[in-house]
């Protein structure tokens, strides 16, 4: 027999073994972590190794974001009550859903991930270091789990396009993925393009990270809000000193920058151990944007601030600090670039634009509040 009638016969026989329907529903994604991973029928059980992964899912699976999870880590409810509380109000069975622990600090059950019989563990990259070290890969291959690596996080430009489509391939919608992934770039580019021709100065801006939350100075090196500042036509200080994408410097190397800009992150940490002094900004925080405003006024009475051009010109603003593991960053981007450069941006609305995304996207009603300035509005 030769070469090419022993390639049919073996396909044939391949064939015999396996229906054509199998073939069909057959798939293989490449994570962000560079892995092929394979399966051999569409997925039906998932777990988000992070609750925020929440935010990607939704414009994916609008009908029931929930519909195809059986356990979630706990972070969204810790870190955004209020976004929580949106998704669990029109998705009850979202509340009932088991919670697993944090796999960087050893947390994670993995006998509850066992139980749960999932096709597939969703995991943050930044998570990546740690399974390894636990062979989580090998120990849930046993049992038939798959590990998919995302990012919305740590190489936001790199990555936030191939975990859509990722997404979008797993959860068996990628025309929506494509969507999304289109809706993103064409944001960012209503800022990049007009600060591209413009070309305008950039001010120095100090983003203080998760602030009432982390200790002064916690901040954002080259990527992540770092990077989002550089695309709104700012400088980002912490990437004069920080090589990753989060880290802290000392205040007295923000009172040496002398940041032009200031901007902290915040959201409701309502339900985390030990959050004092956060502003809570975010989904429905508008409705107490004054006791937002004190609190951010009262953060920059820290010696790091107090000097600086930021507070004598009235230049500090608070953002949604969930924004940085999110396939929203665009939103982000506009708001920043507004406050760096109003005048060029005056006729940009990013409200409108976010409550556009979540009238073609989402399933839960936009609630403004994202943002808020120390100083109100005269």
């Amino acid at each position: 027999m030769n070469f090419v009638k022993m390639l049919a016969v073996s396909a044939a026989a391949i064939a015999g073994l396996m229906p054509l329907s199998a073939w069909a529903q057959s798939f293989t994604i490449k994570d962000v972590a560079g892995r092929e991973v394979s399966f051999d029928k569409p997925v039906e059980r998932v777990i988000l190794g992070e609750g925020r992964m929440l935010y990607a899912v939704a414009p994916i699976e609008k009908e029931d974001p929930f519909a195809k999870i059986v356990g979630w880590r706990n972070d969204l409810w810790t870190t955004d009550k209020d976004g929580f509380n949106a998704y669990v109000e029109k998705f009850p069975k979202g509340k009932d859903l088991p919670f697993l622990g944090n796999l960087t600090d050893g947390t994670l059950q993995t006998e509850t991930v066992v139980k749960l019989h999932p096709d597939v563990l969703l995991l943050p990259i930044g998570n990546k270091t740690a399974a390894d070290e636990v062979k989580l890969e090998d120990m849930l291959a046993g049992i038939g789990v798959k590990i998919v690596y995302i990012d919305f996080r740590e190489h936001i430009l790199a990555n936030t396009e191939p975990s859509l489509k990722i997404l979008g391939k797993l959860f068996g919608h990628e025309d929506r993925a494509e969507a999304v992934a289109a809706y993103w770039k064409e944001q960012m580019a209503r800022v990049t393009d007009r600060l591209k021709a413009a070309n305008p100065p950039k001010p120095n801006v100090f983003m203080y990270r998760a602030a009432g939350l982390v200790e002064c100075c916690g901040t954002f090196g080259p990527d992540n809000f770092g990077l989002m500042v550089d695309w709104a036509g700012g400088h980002n200080l912490g990437s004069d000193f920080l090589p990753g994408y989060t880290g802290s410097i000392n205040a007295e190397q923000v009172v040496a920058s002398n940041p032009d800009v200031i901007v902290v992150t915040g959201s409701n940490w309502s339900q985390t151990k030990d959050a004092k002094d956060f502003v809570n900004v975010g989904p429905n925080a508008a409705s107490t944007f004054g006791d937002s405003r004190k609190a951010l006024n009262t953060l920059m009475e820290n010696a790091a601030f107090t000097g600086s051009r930021a507070v004598a010109g009235g230049n500090v603003h608070a953002i949604w600090h969930q924004f940085y593991t999110s396939p929203y960053q665009f939103v982000a981007v506009q708001q920043l670039a507004k406050w760096f450069h109003p005048n060029l941006f005056a006729d940009l609305d990013p409200d409108a634009t976010f409550k556009e995304f979540h009238e073609k996207f989402l399933p839960v009603a936009y609630q403004p509040g994202y943002w808020v300035d120390a100083k109100a509005a005269e």
